[in-house]
């Protein structure tokens, strides 16, 4: 099994913070029901870090999984929030 290009850690104000070789930002993660907000893959490329624009499809695989382990829903959307930290 290869190693993951990102790691996911809950973090307080129902954020999720995301790290990777390139930096790190930080995902919506509402508690109410249990899911992640991912921008749709158009509005990545335009918001998301620069580092990570062209993984976007990498990230989302990779989210995907980590909420299945995780019991969380994942929600594409366009105007999902992501913020660098």
């Amino acid at each position: 099994m290869s190693d993951k290009l990102f790691h996911f850690k809950s973090r307080w104000k129902e954020e999720l913070a995301v790290s990777g070789s390139g930096g790190s930002f930080v995902l919506e993660m509402p508690i109410g029901v249990l899911s992640v907000y991912l921008p749709t893959e158009e509005e990545w490329v335009r918001r998301g870090p620069d580092w990570a624009r062209s993984l976007w499809p990498i990230l989302k695989q990779e989210l995907e999984d980590w909420c299945h382990e995780c019991n969380a829903e994942l929600r594409v959307d366009p105007t999902a929030e992501v913020f660098a930290i």
